[in-house]
């Protein structure tokens, strides 16, 4: 138990020879502490969990999710760490405040960051439904537009085909037609359109020229819009038209199981609104909520700080960073002092020892003068 309490006073960045002297203090350490480890932890886990979707398909994907996840825990942890045991608990309430608020603001930041790919994992279900109706959607836009670009592009050739379908009908129906008015001839049913003279005579052999006439205009005809329609069908393949095919349930699993973190993070923004583009306030909420408890969960530790009344912790800790401060300076001033010392002694030693060059060197031109 003492291992874990000494581990969460490390973890709130307290200083635990002067901590240990105030039990009085030791619960609300630990409290701060257990916050900072538990949020790095959810961190851990939100970076690892973003980053196995990044290099998601590859073999070593859950090393690069467990690698980052550590990086990015300690980093989180570090920071949190930092931003609590910086808060003076000296100042008054409006300095603290004030000395908390970029702490804060990046507090929240931090949470922002890390509850992203939680929730990620949390709609994931959702995510995959929103993900396959993009997809399917995407393929109906894309289809429609190879479309209408292939109906532009030969507007002359299906032009012409429909002509040709729709004079290929027509024949095809007269040709119908005259079958049966030279059967009425032949057999001699008088009507409009037929003599009554029973027997293959002129009239039956002018109705028959009639209907081969149309029979080989029909073949033509046939012909022509066959190749009409093998041109159409290469020219379909050629622009892709032909391969391009809606997605099956199959394929549109694949898809939004190897989808990335962007699109799904853009598929998280859109579960929060309708298929008419209003606001989906149930999904918005839930989303958000989980957003606003990371941010909660990230901003506690120094909310804690602040609103805990000032205890003799920080009084003593005030105090020993005065005396180091204090001592720092002495020991400034001793460093100057030695130094001035030092450097009046060089100085002093100097001075004596020219003194003596000068001395040494008058001399001997006086030896010299007095030889001379």
């Amino acid at each position: 138990m003492k291992k874990v309490t000494r581990f969460f006073w490390f973890c709130s960045g307290a200083h635990v020879d002067t901590l240990k002297k105030y039990p009085i203090e030791h619960n609300k350490y630990v409290g701060i502490g257990a916050t900072i480890f538990f949020t790095a932890l959810f961190a851990a886990l939100s970076g690892g969990y973003a980053m196995y979707f990044v290099f998601s398909g590859n073999a070593f994907a859950v090393g690069f999710a467990i690698l980052f996840g550590l990086l990015w825990g300690t980093a989180i942890f570090n920071m949190d760490r930092y931003i609590v045991s910086s808060i003076n608990k000296e100042g008054s309430v409006n300095q603290q405040i004030l000395q908390a608020t970029p702490r804060i603001l990046l507090a929240i930041m931090i949470g922002l960051v890390i509850s992203r790919p939680l929730e990620l994992k949390i709609f994931d279900k959702e995510i995959r439904e929103k993900l396959k109706t993009a997809y399917l959607k995407g393929q109906h836009t894309k289809i429609d537009s190879l479309q209408r670009t292939y109906n532009q592009k030969y507007a002359q050739e299906l032009g012409k085909e429909k002509d040709l379908k729709k004079e290929k009908d027509s024949l095809e129906r007269d040709i119908n037609r005259s079958r049966y008015e030279l059967n009425q001839e032949v057999f001699g049913d008088k009507t409009n359109q037929t003599s009554g003279i029973m027997g293959y005579g002129t009239y039956a052999k002018r109705k028959e020229e009639v209907l081969k006439e149309k029979q080989d205009r029909l073949k033509t005809v046939t012909d022509n819009l066959n190749q009409n329609e093998d041109y159409l069908g290469r020219r379909k393949d050629f622009e892709g038209v032909n391969a391009t095919r809606l997605f099956n349930d199959r394929q549109l699993d694949s898809l939004a199981n190897i989808a990335g973190f962007a699109d799904r993070n853009w598929a998280l923004g859109q579960l929060s609104y309708n298929v008419d583009g209003s606001r989906d306030l149930d999904t918005y909420m839930a989303i958000s909520f989980i957003g606003y408890l990371f941010i909660l969960f990230e901003c506690l530790p120094v909310f804690v700080k602040l609103m805990s009344p000032k205890g003799p912790y920080d009084t003593a800790i005030a105090k020993l960073a005065e005396a180091n401060i204090h001592f720092a300076e002495r020991d400034k001033e001793r460093d100057i002092t030695v130094t001035d010392q030092t450097y009046d002694h060089h100085l002093h030693a100097d001075i004596e020892r020219r003194k003596h060059i000068i001395t040494a060197q008058s001399e001997y031109d006086l030896g010299r003068q007095t030889y001379d």
